[in-house]
């Protein structure tokens, strides 16, 4: 959930480390700090708020030396505060932490070190980190052995030392390694340092690294020595900034003209052997975490009616307490935007000890899900700053739509979804279009503080997800309902001054989901009709393009997402970063 950066090279450490973190915010922004090298002494500066406001307020890169880290927090230990932010150091100064994950043991590895006469500043559990090498025997690898050989939980950290040596360790949370001409960068995300070098080492779970002088030594748990591939990366550094926008999170609204056709033309030479491992497999399970729980929903909707293909969708989190149902028969497509989210691994490294195959929908293809998957599938949206998906969750439903193109047994459903391309990419542009309009809405809903969420079939997953938007970027409780079930409980909501969006395409569940609209309106509710026809029984219509039935869950989460922005926008929030979340979750 935190980023972390470090750097040894020859440039101003501060800067870097500044700039970089600025790029990796969206991990985390409760606080942010860094801790820089000169003249023998560790200098440090951290505080609440911003990397932008606290660096201009500290004067960080002011801060002299050619060697740091830096940090900016996601709260998980401790409350957001100034001595809370990283980095953390030892009694004795000569070591600097920075911190991303849970050490699950660190009160009894408090307790005893203060036992042996350690003072504690903080009040997080990444501060035991820096403490345990003040007792460490040894050169910098044996102290990094010595310490991870404590440490319980998941964890990414770095250490700068005295004496001018960066080191890092990971544990079930990323950590990668930037590659320039003498000088290295160890990061949360290639983010940090993509504006320096494009060559990366990805580090397995256990590496330990050490960067003493110009040249860097990488270990195993073991202490044995190890190499990594040095690989290439590409990725559009151009994305990670607003440009024209006001936030990202409408640049990446707005980009979905782009994103949604090229996830459905990309992946061409993968798609059939991915087909064919889910049709060969006995058990096919979907799962994700928020937004990409809601893709699976569509994908397993979009499987059984096309391909004939029954599947189950579990949530993550949720993911082992099923796992009696996994087997060598089955095949686990697991779909993650960041593809490091902790539940998501973990359900896979779930699966992958009870034999079943794993598939992967990912935006990121060297993320940790990626590696650790049989066979993925790209979403290539580029880089999705804004902490709420939108982009993402499009192009995964983008992908799961050519896997269901791939998978359908007719002629006539393959030609649905092969000839769709350019009506879609119309149909998103005029969706995108909305603005005004659902601008409009949001204006009058401003003061609503519930909102009640209604779709069937395919439009069930939008209601969620559309509710989930609203929750993250305008602070309003929204609930999406299955339309069906209204009468099985919902209604008893329903009153004078109810609002309620109704998602309501002209398919085959257009007329049952008009009479939930009549129902509700005798009631009292406010209705906001989001469908290509309009009807007597919306107060508001949001007009969707027309599009062929299937496919109408890539353009209906459009105004959803537009609904939530322009909603935060209206009572002065940032949609970007929202209050307490992070974009990925790296911590159970």
């Amino acid at each position: 959930m935190c980023s972390i950066l470090g750097y040894k090279g020859s440039k101003d450490a501060a800067s870097l480390l500044v700039n970089g973190l600025k790029l990796m915010e969206y991990r985390g922004y409760d606080s942010v700090g860094i801790a820089t090298l000169h003249d023998d002494k560790i200098d440090i500066a951290k505080g609440v708020g911003r990397v932008i406001e606290v660096s201009k307020n500290l004067f960080m890169e002011n801060m002299q030396g050619t060697t740091g880290v830096g940090h900016t927090r996601w709260a998980t230990h401790g409350g957001v505060t100034d001595i809370n932010a990283h980095p953390h150091t030892s009694c004795d100064g000569k070591v600097a932490v920075v911190h991303n994950g849970i050490i699950e043991n660190y009160k009894e590895l408090k307790e005893e070190l203060i036992a042996a006469g350690h003072v504690f500043k903080s009040q997080t559990d990444s501060e035991v980190i820096a403490h345990l090498f003040e007792g460490a025997k040894g050169d910098t690898r044996q102290a990094m052995l010595s310490v991870c050989s404590r440490l319980r939980g998941s964890y990414a950290f770095v250490a700068v030392f005295k004496d001018g040596t960066i080191a890092g360790a990971r544990w079930e949370e990323p950590l990668i390694v930037g590659i320039a001409d003498s000088e290295y960068f160890l990061s949360s995300d290639v983010l940090g340092f993509i504006k320096f070098t494009d060559r990366a080492m990805f580090l397995e779970n256990g590496d330990i690294v050490v960067i003493d002088g110009k040249s860097l030594q990488l270990y195993d748990v073991d202490g044995k020595p190890v190499s990594r591939a040095v690989s290439p990366i590409a990725w559009e550094l151009g994305a990670a900034d607003k440009g024209i926008y006001a936030h990202h999170t409408l640049k990446e609204i707005n980009e979905q003209g782009r994103t949604i056709t090229g996830a459905l033309a990309a992946n061409q030479q993968k798609l059939g052997e991915f087909a064919h491992m889910i049709s060969s497999a006995k058990h096919v399970y979907l799962t994700g975490s928020g937004t990409s729980s809601h893709a699976a929903m569509v994908g397993k909707q979009l499987f059984s009616k096309y391909a004939k293909i029954k599947s189950d969708v579990i949530i993550s989190s949720e993911f082992q307490y099923a796992l009696d149902m996994i087997d060598s028969g089955s095949v686990l497509i697991a779909i993650s935007q960041s593809g490091e989210s902790a539940d998501v691994l973990q359900s896979v490294k779930n699966a992958r000890q009870r034999g079943a195959k794993i598939l992967s929908i990912v935006n990121v293809s060297t993320s940790s899900l990626a590696r650790a998957s049989d066979m993925f599938l790209d979403i290539g949206c580029g880089p999705e700053i804004g902490v709420a998906a939108t982009k993402s969750f499009t192009a995964q439903l983008a992908v799961l739509y050519s896997i269901a193109g791939q998978l359908s047994q007719s002629s006539e459903n393959k030609e649905i979804f092969l000839h769709s391309n350019k009506d879609i990419a119309s149909a998103v542009d005029k969706a995108l279009a909305l603005y005004p309009a659902v601008a409009h809405v949001a204006e009058v809903l401003s003061t609503v503080n519930d909102i009640y969420l209604l779709g069937r079939f395919l439009h069930y997953p939008i209601a969620l997800e559309g509710a989930l938007k609203l929750k993250e970027l305008a602070y309003v409780h929204a609930e999406g309902i299955a339309a069906g079930e209204l009468k099985h409980g919902p209604l008893a909501l329903m009153d004078k001054g109810t609002l309620v969006v109704l998602i309501n395409p002209t398919d085959n569940t257009f007329m049952d989901t008009l009479s939930n609209a009549h129902e509700m309106k005798a009631r009292g509710a406010t209705i906001v009709g989001v469908s290509d026809q309009n009807n007597e029984l919306y107060d508001y219509w949001i007009q969707l393009p027309k599009v062929q039935d299937v496919f109408y869950p890539l353009v209906e989460a459009i105004p959803l997402q537009i609904l939530a922005y322009c909603m935060a926008v209206g009572k002065k929030v940032d949609p970007d970063y929202p209050r307490n979340l992070a974009k990925s979750v790296t911590v159970k």
